[in-house]
Parts: structure tokens; sequence; C-alpha cells
């Protein structure tokens, strides 16, 4: 059981979101059940020693509404306190010459 049923676990959908110095995974898995719930990883490149820092959160289907909704309000109090400017990154292997655009606006819908 443990780590081998982890890996188990049947991926259905997945998205890569490279964000600067992080990458966003959004996993879609399947329980034995076949019931669906979602995995939120944030990885990060350590600087010292080039290991990646791995955070995961694990998000199931009957919290999706409330989840949405305080994603959604702590976003827009931050929109509405802050001036937010979304950098959009293009994936280069030199970062010296991934291109950003600040002048785009930040949305957030869900």
């Amino acid at each position: 059981m443990g780590d081998f049923d982890n890996r188990e676990r049947e991926e259905v959908f997945s998205k890569k979101v490279r964000a600067g110095k992080r990458t966003y995974f959004f996993d879609v898995k399947a329980t034995r059940s076949n019931d669906y719930y979602v995995t939120i990883t944030e990885s990060k490149k350590r600087l010292e020693d080039g290991v990646f820092i791995k955070h995961k959160i694990f998000l199931y289907k009957e919290d999706f509404e409330k989840f949405a909704e305080g994603l959604k309000e702590t976003v827009e109090y931050i929109k509405d306190h802050q001036e937010v400017i979304e950098k959009r990154y293009e994936f280069s292997e030199t970062p010296e010459v991934a291109k950003t655009s600040a002048d785009e606006d930040f949305s957030f819908e869900i």
C-alpha cells in the first residue's frame, strides 16, 4: 500500500503551467472507484543545489466550490488592494532570453 497505491492512481488529465521560477501542475486523477480528484503541485528549483522542491495539495470534488470561492475572493482582495502586474513568460532553456510582457492586465475567472 502507501506509496505504491499513490503511483498506481490513473492520471486522467494534466496541465503544466510555467510561471517564472515556478512550475505548477494541475493533475486530474481517479481513485480505485473512479472518483476524480485534483492534485496541484508547485515545483521550484532550489538555486544552491539545483534540486527541485515540490509542494502538493489534494483537492477533492466535494470541496471544489468552496475552494474556488475562497481562491476567487482572495485574488479579488489582492487586486482591490494592490496593483497586480502579471508577467507572461515564454519558456526558454536560457533564462536570460525568456521574454515577459508586463503590459497585460491580470484577470482571473473561475
